[in-house]
């Protein structure tokens, strides 16, 4: 009897995860398919279409940031808010 034998396959986030399984399924000999698990580390990314590159952990973390409201360096009105802005 022969030990059976993995095959890890790298995909882009664009790529639909259940096509690639369907088509890996139709390979003969496949027994099964188990997607890997997301570590902490490997948290999705934005893409930036211009540069053709995923934003780095640190933008990321920046922009998990702002969406919390974690950081915000202002406080005021909108009206004093829009002037700062303008100042910049």
């Amino acid at each position: 009897m022969t030990l059976p034998r993995q095959l890890i396959v790298t995909v882009d986030n664009d790529v639909n995860i259940g096509n690639v399984t369907r088509a890996i399924r139709m390979l003969r000999g496949v027994t099964s398919i188990k997607p890997a698990k997301r570590t902490a580390a490997e948290k999705p990314r934005l893409y930036d279409p211009e540069t053709g590159k995923y934003l780095n952990n640190s933008t990321m973390k920046a922009i998990e940031d702002a969406r919390k409201g974690k950081g915000i360096a202002f406080t005021g009105s909108f009206e004093e808010f829009k002037k700062w802005a303008d100042e910049i």
